[in-house]
């Protein structure tokens, strides 16, 4: 066999969903002689046996990863119940990406249709939070609108600054209240269901450090506004004619010292 015949039969083989021995009873293309012509046994171990070595490595090799990057997944669900969900994720959406820090992209997607999510209504919310924490950590970085950039744009030029999301910060909107929970997990506390009622919750990064808060509708809303070219003038717009009975001049410049205080926006070309 030549060696990138011999690399994708050992990764069909490693990666079967139910075991390297099923799946040499569905291999179409292996060589005359059988995996022992590629794989040499001996009394001590098979060549499937030695294979299946690799086989129970790769996937928990990956379940440890999921574990790290899901831990509060893990700590509602269980090992057994989160051993199954991940053994069932990889048999739908085995890994396509050179780097392991794509392997969960889907998970949230997944948990949607499974009956896990029955039982947990609030569970696909929680994994949405927990990957967009990884996202964040691993998003490109740009220079953000941090004080010293915003000192360097002028008064004439603030009515007409367009700021956006820096590519590590996101808005989620969620069915239920997921930050309640997530910071129990973390701080390795007791947690209860969270109720079902919409949450939104900004996600972003400061250096190499991830945060995630839950903002209120006129924050998401002005948030929400960054995504279409909005200049400043029109987010204060927005934010004057939300205000009940604040100042707006104060609210706004709360919400603006917050935003470059967090890094969470990159300046726009015009």
């Amino acid at each position: 066999m030549r060696l990138e015949e011999l690399q994708r039969l050992i990764y069909r083989l490693v990666v079967a969903p139910n075991g390297v021995g099923e799946g040499l009873t569905l291999e179409e293309s292996l060589p005359d002689g059988g995996l022992e012509a590629v794989i040499i046994g001996d009394d001590r171990l098979s060549a499937e046996q030695r294979l299946d070595i690799y086989a129970n490595a790769y996937f928990y090799r990956l379940l440890d990863v999921f574990k790290e990057d899901f831990p509060a997944t893990l700590a509602v669900l269980g090992e057994t119940d989160f051993h199954n969900l991940i053994t069932g994720y990889l048999v739908e959406y085995p890994p396509a990406e050179p780097s392991v820090a794509h392997a969960g992209q889907h998970l949230a997607d997944f948990i949607r249709q499974h009956p896990l999510q029955k039982r947990a209504t609030f569970l696909a919310d929680l994994a949405t939070l927990e990957r967009a924490l990884i996202e964040s950590f691993c998003a490109s970085d740009m220079d953000p609108l941090d004080a010293t950039a915003m000192h360097t744009i002028g008064p004439e030029e603030w009515p007409s600054l367009q700021m956006r999301l820096h590519p590590a910060s996101q808005l989620l909107e969620l069915d239920h209240t997921i930050e309640p929970l997530m910071r129990s997990v973390e701080r390795g506390e007791s947690w209860s269901y969270p109720p079902r009622k919409a949450e939104t919750i900004l996600v972003w990064r400061r250096d190499t450090q991830v945060f995630y808060r839950t903002v209120e509708t006129l924050e998401r809303d002005a948030l929400l506004l960054t995504q279409t070219r909005a200049s400043f003038a029109s987010i204060c717009a927005l934010i004057a004619e939300s205000c009940d009975k604040a100042d707006p001049t104060v609210v706004i410049n709360q919400l603006l010292s917050r935003w470059i205080a967090d890094e969470i926006f990159v300046r726009s070309a015009a």
